[in-house]
C-alpha cells in the first residue's frame, strides 16, 4: 500500500535533513520524483543518488518564496512526467531564535514568506494539476511547536508552521470531493542541519531527547516514513490531518 508507482511526486527542501530523506525513499518506492532546493549541488547530489539506484527524477534549484519556482516545478513534472500526483511541501526555516521583540519586521515576514505563502504558492498550482490527474495527496511539513508546546524564541516559526494546519484543514474541506488528500506533519527534534541550529550544544540536544518519551532525536528517515505514509494509499481514508510524529513530545511530562 505505501508503493508510489506510476505516481509522480514533488518534493521541496529535498537537499538535506527530512526532505532528503523522503527523495530517495519515494523514488525506492517507485515515485518519479520532481525536487526543489536552494542550492544547486547539494540538490544535484540526491537527483544523482537517486539515478544511481534506477530512479527517475528533475532537480529544479529555487526559492519556494517565488511563485515562479512553484509553477516551474508543477510545468517540469507534467512535462517529463506527465502530471503530478503527489506533493511533499517540506522546506522551511526557523529564522532567528531569540525574543520577539528583537525580530525585526523583515526577519518575521521572511519566516512566514519561506513557512507559510510558499505553502500557497505551492498549492495554487499542485491542486489544479493534482485535479487534472483525478487526485492526489498534499502534505504540508508542520511541527508542534505552536500546536501542542511552545518554544521561546521561535514566535514566528511556531505562527508560521501553525498556520499550515489551518490551511490544511480548509484544503482539505475544498478538495476531498475531487480525491485530493491534504494533510500536515508534525515532527518532533529531529537530527536535520535546521534542528542543530536550534540545538547547537551537546547539552541543547541532550536537552530537546529528553523532552519526548523516547529520550532520543528522531532520523530524518523516520519522519520520512510518516510523509510516504501520508503521501501513500495506506492513508486513503486520511485527509484534514494534523499527524504528530514527535516522539510523544506532546504528551511527555517526565
Amino acid at each position: 500500500m505505501t508503493r508510489l508507482d506510476n505516481k509522480v511526486a514533488i518534493i521541496t527542501g529535498a537537499s538535506s535533513g527530512i526532505g532528503r530523506a523522503a527523495a530517495l525513499l519515494f523514488a525506492r518506492h517507485g515515485a518519479k520524483v520532481v525536487l526543489s532546493a536552494r542550492g544547486r549541488e547539494r540538490l544535484d547530489d540526491v537527483a544523482n543518488e537517486i539515478r544511481a539506484e534506477g530512479g527517475a527524477v528533475i532537480a529544479l534549484p529555487g526559492d519556494v518564496g517565488e511563485e515562479t519556482h512553484h509553477r516551474a516545478l508543477v510545468e517540469a513534472a507534467q512535462a517529463e512526467f506527465g502530471g503530478v500526483d503527489i506533493a511533499f511541501n517540506n522546506a522551511g526555516t526557523t529564522g532567528p531564535v531569540g525574543p520577539l521583540p528583537a525580530l525585526s519586521g523583515q526577519e518575521w515576514q521572511d519566516v512566514l514568506t519561506v513557512n507559510l505563502t510558499s505553502g500557497f504558492l505551492a498549492a495554487k498550482y499542485q491542486l489544479p494539476a493534482m485535479e487534472a490527474r483525478g487526485g492526489g495527496s498534499l502534505v504540508f511539513t508542520s511541527t508542534f511547536v505552536g500546536y501542542t508546546a511552545g518554544f521561546p524564541g521561535l514566535a514566528a516559526y511556531a505562527a508560521s508552521k501553525s498556520g499550515l494546519v489551518g490551511l490544511v484543514q480548509v484544503l482539505a474541506s475544498e478538495y476531498g470531493p475531487k480525491g485530493i488528500r491534504v494533510n500536515a506533519l508534525l515532527p518532533g527534534a529531529t537530527d536535520t542541519p535546521m534542528g542543530r541550529h536550534v540545538a547547537n550544544t551537546p547539552e541543547a540536544r541532550q536537552f530537546v531527547a529528553g523532552l519526548n518519551a523516547f529520550k532520543r532525536i528522531a532520523a530524518p528517515e523516520e519522519i520520512a516514513e510518516a510523509a510516504l505514509f501520508l503521501c501513500s494509499d495506506a492513508s486513503s481514508f486520511t485527509t484534514g490531518t494534523a499527524m504528530l510524529v514527535d516522539g510523544g513530545v506532546s504528551i511527555n511530562r517526565v
